[in-house]
């Protein structure tokens, strides 16, 4: 209930809700049931009292509210009926009140409206009239005048109106007669007449018995036994100087306090004038006062409850020695002071709101303060900064509702203080304090960490290669924060994504599915979806590049000169070439890119050493130095060309270069051989003839060798099958070293297997270089 602007505070005044007591009587249902009615009894049908159809207080979410913790009636949804919870006690519900009215609630949900149910208890006579002393002592001169009245003390009985004390009767005897007299409040109590004079020689001592009637069906009675004690001449009474004393006392007196002095006078003189005090029960069992016997004073000896009992009837009896007594009545009425702060009893409670639902009835409460006045009045509030109000219903109920759409993203708790306070003095106030949570609504699409991603991996990767991910994350909660990722189709429709990755729905890793070549492809993009799990489903998508990094998987390429022509290709040079003359160029490729593609040329081999070089950044092969006629006119290069991989890959092309004395000679002459050069080809040619003895010796040795073995396993063999033994023969069978043509080691090994015929030669190392 927002306050004033000033104060900046919603509040509630229960000032305001008087102007809806006629609309609440008018609305107010009344029943009335007896006493002591057996549980499970049907005080009335409410659904057909307050015209509703049969199941509809279900569907409406009835239910019955009651001030207290003990729950006295219960509604049956289905029927309409109103069923007593258990036996109903008037006396201990109600104790003296009249009439007995309990108050209920009837509350019905959706929509929200309230209706006032009263019932009321009639008293059924179950309680017997009772005396608290088990006799009276009465000590009455024989001096007392005839129609003299003794006072007795009253009997208690719980019910009231026509099943309380209505009469009073004393057994039979020839002195005395009780006659029943009416309070103010309308109860009775008795008083002793003499009938006839007392003798106290014939009969010092009478026994009597008081019976107290109720007006029941039948009556119910108590009895106690009345003793009289005949004293000797007394002929005066006490009498009080007020018959009536009034005195108001707040309910938080101190106990001990002094309430009133009351005071009476004897006209006897000596002991028959001393006056003793005693205080007889009034309208309640027990009385908090207690009076001095001496001096009259009445004292408090029990904490006062206004909202228990705001009045007490006290008697007062002054008794001179002599037995002698009168009687007045002090009238006490208790103030009320502002000691109970209010009171906050929760209907109904949410604990979880949805978001993005306007005006949403959080909870329900009533509010209730037992002390009267302004001290009974309340405001109720709550915290300004939070987006809820408080709206009065019905009577002293309020809800608590949303002031508008709340968003769990930005808030998904409130912690809500309801502040009850009531205008007394002092101000007392109770404080209630609820949580109510924000329930979540998929209003968030999932968002990707970056705007687009950008992935790397090397070509030649192994299948099922983890390349990288995407990740997003959603706002909500739940199953609306539960996030599947997704490849989307491509906008070229020729890329196979469906062959290249895959990705974990679950959280977003992506995956090469087989090898990746970086000369068929460099680069692709496609598109990558996440979806939550709410209802509806809201999505989002970012932009993936994959980007393949290229492997050194490619060796160089010679373009010039061709390797596979059929014809070597010869390169002509003039003998009168100067030094750097361009004899050629190398011209390679390699399919790698980057560091991978930059390729270098050295010069491998040459017949001639020195004569040629190659320049390492483009291949040129040019001369080194100046030509002469002692050069050899042929001569033949081996270029190898690598590039900068890491580990590098390499190719070689082999360049045949003739020296000629012009371009415009058709052949090549032959050189004069000199001496020194024409002994060095007779040397070689002899070796070569060497070599082919030994070698034709060799194969016909390992022929013969083979054979015999053959031979001898054979005899050895039932069915005279020749095998050869296994192993093989090492060995350096050959090992020329020299200057001609053959100018490192030859050497070969012979390996007959035992279980073939045929026979393996291995060659270890054969390498012939020409120089």
């Amino acid at each position: 209930c927002p306050g004033p602007k000033p104060l900046q505070k919603r509040q509630v005044i229960f000032l305001a809700m008087l102007l809806f007591l006629w609309e609440a009587d008018s609305e107010t249902i009344r029943y009335s049931v007896p006493e002591e009615t057996e549980s499970g009894y049907s005080v009335a049908n409410l659904a057909k009292d307050l015209g509703l159809k049969v199941g509809e207080l279900a569907t409406r979410g009835a239910r019955i509210h009651h001030k207290g913790s003990k729950q006295l009636l219960q509604l049956n949804v289905k029927t309409g009926d109103l069923l007593l919870q258990e036996k109903l006690d008037r006396e201990v519900l109600c104790g003296t009140v009249e009439p007995c009215i309990l108050h209920f609630q009837l509350l019905l949900e959706n929509p929200v409206q309230l209706f006032q149910v009263d019932v009321q208890l009639t008293d059924v006579n179950d309680h017997s009239p009772e005396f608290l002393d088990r006799d009276m002592l009465l000590r009455i001169p024989e001096s007392a005048q005839t129609g003299t009245v003794f006072p007795l003390k009253s009997a208690q009985d719980l019910d009231i109106g026509s099943n309380s004390v209505q009469n009073y009767t004393i057994s039979p005897n020839s002195n005395f007669r009780v006659v029943t007299h009416n309070r103010g409040d309308g109860s009775k109590y008795p008083e002793l007449v003499l009938g006839k004079a007392l003798d106290r020689e014939e009969q010092p001592e009478l026994s009597l018995t008081l019976t107290a009637l109720d007006g029941g069906v039948p009556p119910r009675s108590g009895t106690v036994t009345v003793r009289i004690e005949v004293v000797d001449i007394n002929d005066n009474a006490p009498k009080f100087l007020q018959s009536l004393y009034e005195v108001q006392v707040p309910e938080n007196t101190p106990i001990n306090s002094l309430v009133l002095i009351v005071s009476a006078r004897d006209l006897d003189a000596g002991t028959h004038g001393s006056v003793a005090y005693t205080l007889f029960q009034g309208g309640e069992v027990s009385q908090p006062f207690v009076i001095d016997e001496i001096t009259g004073e009445i004292h408090l000896q029990r904490a006062l409850d206004f909202e228990a009992t705001q009045h007490y009837n006290v008697e007062i009896v002054a008794t001179d020695s002599g037995g002698f007594s009168g009687k007045c009545t002090v009238a006490i009425e208790v103030v009320d002071v502002n000691d109970n702060a209010p009171e906050l009893s929760m209907s109904k409670i949410s604990s979880s709101v949805p978001e993005n639902s306007p005006e949403t009835v959080v909870a329900i409460f009533s509010v209730s303060d037992p002390d009267s006045g302004d001290n009974g009045r309340m405001v109720c509030s709550i915290q300004n900064d939070l987006p809820f109000l408080l709206k009065p219903t019905f009577k002293n109920f309020y809800t608590l509702v949303t002031e508008g759409p709340l968003d769990r993203e930005s808030r998904a708790q409130y912690n809500i203080t309801i502040t009850v306070t009531d205008l007394g003095t002092p101000r007392l106030e109770t404080e209630h304090s609820i949580t109510v949570l924000v329930s979540d609504v998929n209003d968030n699409a999932p968002a990707f960490s970056q705007t687009s991603y950008t992935l790397s991996v090397r070509e030649n990767n192994s299948p099922a290669l983890h390349i990288g991910g995407v990740s997003a994350t959603d706002r909500d909660s739940g199953s609306n924060a539960q996030l599947t990722y997704s490849l989307l189709p491509p906008h070229d429709p020729h890329l196979p994504l469906a062959s290249l990755v895959s990705i974990n729905a679950d959280n977003g890793q992506l995956f090469a599915l087989r090898a990746l070549d970086f000369e068929a492809l460099q680069a692709f993009e496609f598109r990558v979806g996440a979806t939550d799990r709410g209802s509806p489903a809201l999505s989002s998508q970012v932009l993936v590049r994959v980007v393949v990094l290229d492997d050194n998987d490619n060796s160089p390429f010679v373009l010039h000169p061709l390797q596979n022509a059929s014809a070597p290709c010869t390169e002509l040079v003039p003998r009168a070439a100067e030094p750097g003359y361009l004899v050629t160029k190398v011209v390679a490729v390699d399919g790698d890119s980057g560091q991978n593609a930059w390729l270098s040329f050295q010069l491998l081999k040459a017949t001639e050493p020195g004569l040629f070089g190659v320049w390492a950044h483009n291949g040129e092969v040019r001369t080194a130095r100046l030509l002469s006629e002692r050069d050899a006119a042929r001569h033949r290069l081996v270029v190898l060309v690598k590039d900068n991989g890491e580990p590098p890959l390499s190719a070689s092309v082999t360049l045949h270069v003739l020296l000629v004395d012009g371009f415009s000679q058709p052949y090549l002459p032959l050189p004069e051989v000199a001496p020194e050069r024409a002994q060095a080809d007779s040397l070689t040619v002899y070796l070569v003839i060497a070599l082919a003895s030994v070698s034709s010796l060799f194969l016909f040795s390992v022929l013969v060798f083979v054979a015999v073995r053959l031979c001898r396993r054979s005899r050895a063999a039932p069915l005279g099958v020749c095998s050869v033994p296994e192993g093989h023969f090492p060995g350096h069978l050959v090992d020329v070293s020299g200057t001609g043509t053959l100018s490192q080691s030859y050497q070969y090994e012979v390996c007959l297997p035992g279980d073939s015929g045929t026979s393996d030669f291995k060659f270890l190392n054969n390498s012939f270089g020409f120089y």
